[in-house]
């Protein structure tokens, strides 16, 4: 019998005999893949590899996500080209009236069927080059075009039974240095008032011309029944003598005065650019008040009582507070300088603008035009129909004046004439009602934004 000498004991552990942190789950692992595992560094290699496959799997299911939202989306349609047409010259520019377009080129102008395509009549009696045209059809294929060439002067057509007829050119000056070139061209949208902006050397303005058209329907008329007359008396004479031909060479003057000019436009504003405010003459506000009587609109800044002084001391508090403002916007345009471009609007009769009894008006003809010129906080009004006078006004002024809180860089009327769109500096649009004169929405976009152009759809 072995007899022990000591109790039985629990012998105490030995660091030999720990588990080590990776082999703490060892009872979850293959028994087969114990000798498999990979050493370093090839264990961090494999993790690498792994993140990038899935990497790789989220962005391959974004994309996948992405696509089939674009397939839920309507497709634009796809447009091709059903026919071309070759033109003499490069085409600058184009407009369409009535079954015809009219295309600008580097040495005339040239008009084409829309039906099939072919060149019905050219013009190049001078060699210029069209850079813009507005067309419009007035009745019984007349149709009146204004081109503007590279030089900026802008030319008068007519064009009637496939012929150009040149009414005049409306900026054409003998003395070179005085020249102004015209920048934009508007033509209201039944045909009675063109509005053409003004650039000279030092300045710019505004000039709105009522046309004739249909004094000018009444003159093309007659002119092309002479002309058929003339063509008329031409077939009868293929057999007559020497003499009777001689005779007959008068007969194209005489077809020629017959064929006598169109009526002229008439100019009807000429609006210039608001002059800058600076400082009061008037004593009292009494003496800014009797100003008033004296036709100037309110809302348009002269008549206050601000000194010239007032004016330095608060321009110089401005500069010491906000000096890093000031050198961030670099250099600060002057404020003495005057605007040289506007954006003007045809409108039709509404509340806003007041015509005087004995005018009539017409629901469908332009009552007036709404004026801003960049930079302005106004929005000026200008009455249309008015008496016409023997010297026009040089500078006339607006029948309403609209203050705005920032300055106006674009804006745009509905096809209707009702709805006016105002987007100022600070990336604020405002919708108005012009026949009832207040606004329907103020609507602000995105800080830091910068608004270029706005349109109705």
């Amino acid at each position: 019998v072995h007899i022990l000498k000591h109790p039985l004991e629990i012998p105490p552990p030995s660091e030999k005999d720990w588990l080590k942190d990776d082999k703490e789950d060892f009872f979850l692992q293959d028994p087969d893949r114990e000798h498999d595992a990979l050493p370093q560094p090839f264990r961090m290699v494999n993790k690498l590899v792994t993140l990038v496959f899935e990497n790789a799997m989220e962005i391959i299911e974004r994309r996948e996500m992405l696509q089939e939202a674009e397939k839920l989306k309507v497709q634009p349609t796809n447009c091709f080209p059903t026919a071309e047409f070759q033109v003499t010259g490069r085409a600058n520019c184009l407009a369409v009236s009535g079954k015809y377009i009219f295309v600008g080129l580097s040495e005339g102008l040239a008009a084409f069927t829309v039906f099939n395509w072919e060149e019905v009549c050219a013009w190049d009696a001078v060699n210029m080059e069209i850079c813009a045209i507005r067309a419009l059809d007035l009745e019984n294929e007349h149709h009146i075009l204004l081109a503007v060439d590279e030089m900026g002067l802008v030319w008068f057509f007519c064009f009637h039974k496939e012929s150009f007829r040149l009414i005049k050119i409306l900026n054409e000056v003998e003395d070179i240095s005085r020249r102004s070139a015209c920048v934009e061209v508007v033509l209201s949208p039944g045909g009675d008032y063109a509005g053409f902006l003004l650039q000279g050397n030092t300045k710019a303005w505004l000039e709105i011309y009522r046309l004739p058209k249909d004094s000018w329907l009444k003159e093309m008329e007659k002119s092309s029944g002479a002309a058929a007359g003339l063509a008329h008396w031409r077939r009868r004479s293929t057999a007559i003598s020497m003499a009777d031909v001689f005779l007959l060479q008068e007969s194209p003057v005489s077809a020629t005065k017959a064929d006598a000019k169109l009526s002229l436009p008439v100019l009807l504003l000429k609006v210039k650019p608001p002059k800058p405010v600076t400082g009061s003459s008037f004593k009292s506000p009494l003496d800014a008040l009797k100003k008033v009587d004296d036709d100037i609109m309110l809302g348009l800044g002269y008549n206050h009582l601000i000194k010239d002084s007032q004016w330095e001391q608060q321009e110089g508090i401005f500069c010491s507070t906000y000096p890093e403002c000031l050198e961030a916007e670099g250099e600060r345009k002057n404020k003495e300088e005057i605007p040289r471009h506007a954006t003007f609007h045809f409108l039709l009769p509404s509340q806003i603008l007041q015509v005087q009894p004995e005018m009539k008006v017409q629901p469908d003809v332009p009552a007036g035009i709404s004026v801003h010129w960049d930079g302005s906080h106004n929005l000026c009004f200008y009455l249309l129909n008015h008496p016409l006078k023997d010297k026009v006004d040089s500078d006339p002024k607006p029948g309403v004046v609209w203050p705005c809180a920032a300055p106006i860089v674009c804006s745009a009327v509905s096809s209707c004439s009702r709805y006016l769109a105002l987007a100022y500096e600070d990336a604020t649009i405002t919708i108005w009602d012009t026949h009832l004169g207040y606004p329907l929405s103020v609507t602000a976009i995105l800080e830091e934004r910068l608004i270029r152009s706005i349109h109705f759809l």
